[in-house]
């Protein structure tokens, strides 16, 4: 472990500005949240009629998780924030953990570091003690902002250790994937589509209910959070179920960073062929070659949450009949109108806003393309710049609406079965799902903008995903300006199916996009490449 402090305070230093911004944020976002259901559900007796329906409901199980306990603040936060929060968490510690190791040998400036008098194992202790660090402050952080805030000390410590938990979790998994792939684009990929199964595990799970297969959940780092069961008698067992995986993951990774070259992975890039086939004489041929694996596995992957979410449908009908407050909560959530046409807007606004994830990987594919020096030698052929540029977009725009309509087809295949219309379900769920189109596109016009005009803040098209997801999931909640929650574009798609469709909003997304992109080619090509 010699060098171990010295790259710790590396690493701190150049992420200060980053692990601030996620800290606060995420700390903020959750005592806001508390402080806003506390004012919402100030009796007991609202909390107790929330817990009375939503706690057994497939369809909030799915969204949420289970409502144990509604009769403290706490709890309710617990259920409304947990999993959205901790996804955040586990997204925070992946990204860091990637950037400090595979992104470091990608570009040589581990090997530099690694001539000076550094340990093999250093870098990736380093990597693994800072992600420990953010997501530990976080979680002490949370907790005894809540107990300031009048909860319970031992719940809110519960809830702010699991959320930590599960940072550690995917600080393990980062540290993993991390040693696979000789990307970090795809070490990424890797712990990100864990993360996804994760998720998958615990809305099954949790949707099935106490008659199905709960043994699910358990097998999700985000299901044990739940069951950690923050004031609702705190298991804090549960916690050393995700101390036990991180060190066995650490323990992994440690092992195989010694069974590898530096720089190499230990999955080996597969040789090309001799000869290349002539589709990779074009720049768009070359793109999709980079890009048809992410958008495949994109849209197999919003088939199947689509699917997930579509199966619970019903069941909210049933659930809400009776329960006017209730009625008012699905609203804020995603509309207003027919109970079960409300509930598949709002899941399908949530899934738009994880195809906008599939959007910004695929525009920011440029710079990786750039980093690595592989942009140069494309460009320096006949092929223009607005070519090159182009050829990668046309994947974040026709990309869109392929792998929207893949989660509507799941969602309308699913739920036009249990209702006994699945050719009407599905045309009814595919418009929805593409009416989202317009949005998401503007997302990719941001990422593209600042790829040309600020390559260094590339990397910030993700934070703005993350500000998009709080207006849309938590601004009604947090009680904010329209004027705040209008800066989604999100916010403005009309909530369908059950809503009227207007064009208006749409084309002018539609404009807001195009002059993003348009603001992109300009501004790339009048930078220096690199």
């Amino acid at each position: 472990m010699t060098g171990l402090g010295s790259l710790v305070r590396l690493a701190l230093r150049r992420d200060r500005l980053l692990l601030a911004v996620w800290i606060v944020g995420l700390v903020g976002i959750t005592l806001s949240t508390a402080s806003t259901v506390g004012e919402l559900y100030g009796s007991l007796e609202s909390r107790q009629q929330l817990g009375a329906t939503a706690g057994s409901n497939p369809a909030f199980l799915a969204m949420l998780g289970p409502l144990y306990d509604a009769s403290t603040t706490g709890g309710v936060l617990a259920w409304r924030w947990g999993v959205f929060g901790a996804l955040l968490v586990g997204l925070m510690c992946m990204f860091l953990v990637t950037r400090h190791t595979r992104a470091e040998e990608e570009t040589g400036r581990l090997e530099l570091i690694g001539s000076a008098v550094v340990a093999r194992h250093a870098p990736l202790a380093a990597a693994v003690v800072v992600a420990l660090l953010a997501s530990t402050v976080i979680g002490l952080l949370v907790a005894l902002g809540l107990t300031g805030l009048g909860e319970s000390a031992s719940g809110s410590f519960a809830l702010g250790l699991a959320f930590a938990s599960v940072g550690w979790v995917f600080t393990g998994v980062g540290a993993v994937s991390a040693q696979l792939s000789e990307s970090a684009r795809t070490a990424n990929s890797i712990s990100g589509a864990v993360l996804g199964v994760a998720y998958l595990l615990r809305a099954v799970g949790d949707a099935a209910g106490d008659e199905g297969p709960t043994w699910l959940t358990w097998l999700s780092p985000l299901g044990w959070l739940e069951r950690t069961r923050a004031f609702a008698g705190d298991r804090y067992w549960v916690l050393l179920l995700p101390v036990a995986l991180f060190a066995v993951l650490v323990a992994v990774a440690s092992t195989l960073v010694t069974k590898r070259d530096l720089g190499g992975g230990l999955v080996p890039t597969r040789l090309g062929p001799a000869r290349a086939p002539g589709s990779l004489g074009s720049a768009f041929g070359l793109a999709w070659r980079l890009q048809r694996g992410m958008l495949i596995g994109w849209t197999l992957s919003l088939f199947v949450l689509g699917a997930v979410y579509g199966s619970v449908a019903r069941g909210v009908e049933q659930m809400l009949e009776a329960n006017p407050a209730l009625q008012q909560i699905i609203s804020q959530l995603g509309g207003a109108g027919a109970i079960v046409d409300v509930y598949l807007a709002s899941i399908i606004g949530i899934i738009a806003l994880f195809s906008a994830i599939y959007v910004v990987q695929s525009t920011l594919r440029l710079r990786a393309e750039e980093t690595d020096f592989r942009a140069e030698p494309v460009l320096a052929t006949p092929v223009s710049r607005f070519a090159w540029v182009g050829s990668h977009l046309v994947f974040a725009t026709v990309g869109t609406p392929v792998v929207l309509a893949a989660a509507g087809l799941g969602a309308g295949l699913v739920h036009g079965a249990r209702v006994g219309d699945v050719g009407g379900q599905v045309v009814r769920l595919v418009g929805a799902a593409l009416t989202h189109v317009p949005a998401v596109w503007v997302v990719a016009g941001l990422a593209l903008a600042l790829f040309a005009l600020v390559p260094k803040l590339a990397s910030a098209s993700w934070a703005v995903i993350v500000v998009f997801l709080v207006l849309g999931q938590l601004g009604p909640l947090l009680q904010l300006d329209q004027w705040a929650m209008d800066l989604s574009p999100f916010t403005h798609i009309p909530k369908v199916p059950g809503a009227d469709v207007t064009a208006t909003p749409l084309l002018w997304l539609t404009l807001v996009a195009a002059a993003l992109v348009a603001v992109g080619f300009a501004g790339f090509r009048r930078r220096d490449v690199g």
